[in-house]
């Protein structure tokens, strides 16, 4: 029974969970608020993550980004240039579903709703330093951590050798997180069945009613991001024309969109960089892979921005100003801090939806039709990747210089 179940791809056993959630609501109506424990024991577990994995995974991704200090240039413009257009990603993503007429609010309630106090912008940017790190990985303040995170990863940088037994037991530890958050993932189906079957029985099929327009906002908000941003900065530093990239390209996104998988996707998009874009071999070999892991404009950008607005929609909490600046400044820092997860759009949505102190029961709705929104943001992200690789390499003359020796650099992935 467990063979067959696991037989059945992952999105097809979320979307089944979600069917049949629906069906069991209307079937039940109030009396399905007794499946509600299992959505509860769902995002208990993903709430069970956050702290030790961006923890993890963060320093992970710092101390695996400077093992050759010769490519200290060349990493730090793919790295700078990722974060960049993660950032524009999530701005996008916050004017989209600003802009989005969401209807009537469904006026869910959460099962656990936690103080929204808005402190002054300038309380904001002190509180980003921990003044104990012990008490901010209690707490689970991400920001604080992320920064923390980031200096540990930096310092180990710098110590090198003497940092190695260190470095040892982050990376064993950010594995760990990932295999347990393979597990955790698993749970998703039982999740939306339980979550979905309480919220429809209880509000009826309205509930799913702003799920479409959810999906057609990520889309928008997606070719937007490809063709005025990837299309702009292609037209303004990569030496060729915007329709000359994007007709080479397209083999690429085709097969990103289809497989939701940006690692599948390596091959093909390192034919068409290589070979049609004339990017030299060694430098794709970097950028590529490193951009699967990193970049994640569709998932870390416009994903958790829409998304934040649209449960906080469906819940009827009204955001300001400083909720969207954290929105926007968590999705990019988040990037690095869940790279190479699995699963890594719905913990990007958790660390920012804890942020702004939105309630984590609205990811059962996102989980519900995360496979067709999935499938949008990889082909963004791939996108990107082969953006940069253009951009980037021209820079540093390594296009249409095949041959131009470039000095590996490895990463943890």
């Amino acid at each position: 029974m467990m063979a067959f179940w696991f037989a059945i791809p992952f999105w097809q056993r979320v979307l089944g969970a979600l069917l049949l959630g629906v069906l069991t609501g209307v079937a039940l109506g109030e009396t399905a608020t007794l499946f509600k424990p299992l959505g509860t024991l769902f995002i208990n577990a993903i709430r069970m993550l956050v702290v030790p994995l961006v923890l993890f995974a963060l320093i992970t991704s710092i101390t695996s980004l400077a093992d050759n200090q010769k490519m200290g240039r060349l990493a730090g413009k793919t790295i700078g240039l990722f974060l960049l257009t993660a950032f524009i990603a999530s701005l996008i993503g916050l004017t989209i579903g600003s802009l989005m007429n969401w209807g009537d609010a469904l006026q869910l309630t959460a099962s656990e709703v936690r103080e929204r106090t808005i402190p002054p912008v300038a309380d904001v940017i002190t509180n980003l330093i921990p003044t104990n790190p012990v008490a901010a990985l209690v707490n689970g303040n991400v920001l604080q951590i992320i920064v923390f995170a980031s200096l540990v990863g930096i310092a180990i940088n710098v110590i090198g050798d003497k940092a190695e037994p260190m470095k040892k037991v982050v990376h064993s530890g950010a594995e760990i997180m990932y295999q347990i958050t393979r597990m955790v993932m698993q749970l998703t189906p039982i999740g939306v069945f339980g979550l979905m079957a309480w919220a429809v029985g209880n509000f009826g099929l309205a509930t799913l009613l702003p799920l479409a327009k959810f999906i057609g906002a990520i889309y928008l908000a997606c070719l937007i991001h490809i063709v005025l941003v990837y299309g702009g900065l292609i037209k303004l530093f990569g030496g060729i024309s915007v329709r000359t990239f994007f007709k080479a390209v397209l083999p690429a996104q085709l097969v990103a969109y289809s497989s939701a998988s940006s690692y599948g996707t390596l091959p093909v998009s390192h034919k068409v960089v290589t070979e049609d874009l004339n990017v030299s071999k060694n430098y794709a070999s970097f950028v590529l892979p490193l951009g699967a892991t990193i970049n994640m404009d569709g998932c870390g950008g416009i994903f958790p921005a829409i998304a934040a607005i649209f449960i906080a929609h469906i819940y009827g909490i009204p955001l300001d100003t400083l909720d969207y600046l954290l929105i926007a400044g968590t999705a990019t820092l988040a990037s690095l801090g869940t790279a190479g997860v699995p699963g890594t759009a719905m913990v990007m949505l958790t660390v920012t939806l804890s942020v702004v102190g939105l309630p984590l029961e609205g990811i059962a709705f996102i989980a519900a039709v995360d496979r067709i929104i999935d499938m949008m943001r990889t082909a963004t992200n791939v996108t990107g990747d082969m953006m940069v690789a253009v951009v980037v390499g021209r820079s540093e003359g390594l296009v249409g210089n095949t041959g131009e020796p470039v000095t590996a650099m490895t990463t943890s992935n």
